[in-house]
C-alpha cells in the first residue's frame, strides 16, 4: 500500500540514462530525479557497481552493448521509456531543485504545442562554474515529448532532435565533467578516436600535417578568443584537452586515411 502511494506521488516522466562505469556519478544522478515515475539506465558492461546502484534506487536497468555510438545507445534508453514525457540525462548531470520544480509544473501543466525544453547547462570543472570558452550557458535539449523527440545518430556530440516548438528555461542543468587527468586522458583517447571515425565515415580527410594547424586554432580560440584565460587554472587545462583531443582526433584521421590508401592500392 505504502509503495502504490508513493508511486502515485511520483511525476508521470521517464528519465532516460546511460552508463559505462559510472559508480562515482550515479548515485547523485538519481538522488536529484528522484521525482520521476520511471528512471531507465542503460548500461553497457560496467565492471564497477554502477548497475547495482541503479538496482538499488529501483530503476528500470537493461544491459546493452554498445551501439558504436552515444546517439545510437541514448535512443535505444528512450525507446524503453513507456510515459508521455522524457528527460534525458548523462550521469554526471544533475538536476538541481529550482530545475526539479519548473520540470514537475510543465509535466503537470503541459503549455501546447511546446513539443521540448532546453536548459542553460552549467558546467563544473575541478569544483569551478566554467563562465567562458563556450562552456556558458551550453544550452541544450532535454525534455520533450516522447512521440516528438529522438536523438540525432551522431557517434560523439550527439544531441535531442525534436519536432515543434522548444521553449528555452532559465533553470539550468549541472554538468559536473570529468575532473581527474588521468580519466581525462582516456575519455580523450576515446573521443578522438570516434571522432576521427565519423569524420571518416563522412568523407573528410587529413594528414600528420594538419593535426597540429587543427589543435593550436583550438588552443588560441577557447583560451583566448572565447576567454578561458578567465576561469584561472581550469580555463588552461581545458583549453590543453581540447586542443590535445583535436590533434589525435586528426591524426587518427591522417591514420586511417592512410590505411585506406594502402587498401586501395593493394586491391
Amino acid at each position: 500500500m505504502g509503495s502504490t502511494i508513493s508511486k502515485r506521488l511520483k511525476l508521470s516522466l521517464s528519465v532516460a540514462v546511460i552508463t559505462h562505469n559510472e559508480e562515482d556519478n550515479l548515485e547523485d544522478c538519481l538522488k536529484s530525479v528522484a521525482f520521476a515515475e520511471q528512471v531507465v539506465v542503460v548500461d553497457s558492461g560496467s565492471t564497477d557497481d554502477t548497475v547495482r546502484i541503479a538496482h538499488d534506487f529501483g530503476c528500470e536497468v537493461f544491459l546493452e552493448p554498445w551501439r558504436k555510438g552515444f546517439g545510437a545507445q541514448k535512443q535505444f534508453a528512450i525507446d524503453q521509456c513507456r510515459l508521455p514525457w522524457v528527460l534525458v540525462l548523462d550521469a554526471d548531470e544533475r538536476i538541481p531543485p529550482e530545475t526539479a520544480a519548473k520540470i514537475r509544473d510543465i509535466v503537470a501543466n503541459p503549455a501546447l504545442p511546446v513539443a521540448g525544453y532546453s536548459f542553460p547547462r552549467k558546467n563544473f570543472f575541478q569544483g569551478r562554474w566554467i563562465r567562458h570558452a563556450g562552456w556558458w550557458p551550453d544550452r541544450i535539449i532535454r525534455l520533450f515529448q516522447k512521440n516528438l523527440g529522438c536523438m540525432t545518430e551522431a557517434t560523439i556530440h550527439e544531441a535531442v532532435r525534436v519536432t515543434g516548438v522548444i521553449e528555452p528555461l532559465d533553470c539550468p542543468i549541472e554538468h559536473y565533467t570529468e575532473s581527474r587527468l588521468s580519466r581525462l586522458l582516456h575519455k580523450i583517447d576515446k573521443y578522438s578516436t570516434l571522432g576521427a571515425q565519423e569524420a571518416f565515415a563522412a568523407g573528410r580527410r587529413a594528414t600528420a600535417w594538419s593535426a597540429m594547424p587543427h589543435a593550436s586554432f583550438t588552443f588560441l580560440q577557447d583560451y583566448l578568443l572565447r576567454l578561458g584565460i578567465l576561469d584561472g587554472p581550469q580555463g588552461l587545462t581545458l583549453a590543453a584537452t581540447d586542443a590535445v583531443n583535436k590533434f589525435f582526433k586528426y591524426a587518427k584521421l591522417a591514420e586511417l586515411c592512410r590505411q585506406a590508401d594502402i587498401r586501395d592500392r593493394g586491391r
